[in-house]
């Protein structure tokens, strides 16, 4: 199997844990979203929201835990 292979597979098997952590812990997430530097706008018939905060957040946490993904399997 191609190490390629094995990163997609690994890449999916954690998206699998994580969506069933959501699933099971929905409230211990209710946070993201409301960090500061989110942008929420209300007015009259527009909704705004940019999850700008928290975009840059799951971007870093993602970016670690594909770096060890790619580690261990390159052992």
């Amino acid at each position: 199997m191609s190490d390629f292979a094995k990163i997609l597979i690994a890449i999916g098997l954690l998206l699998v844990i994580i969506g069933v952590l959501i699933l099971i812990f929905g409230n211990v997430f209710a946070w993201f979203g409301k960090l500061p530097g989110d942008i929420h706008i209300d007015k009259n018939n527009v909704k705004i929201f940019i999850p700008f905060t928290s975009m840059v957040l799951l971007s870093i946490i993602l970016s670690v835990i594909i770096n060890l993904v790619i580690k261990i399997l390159n052992k």
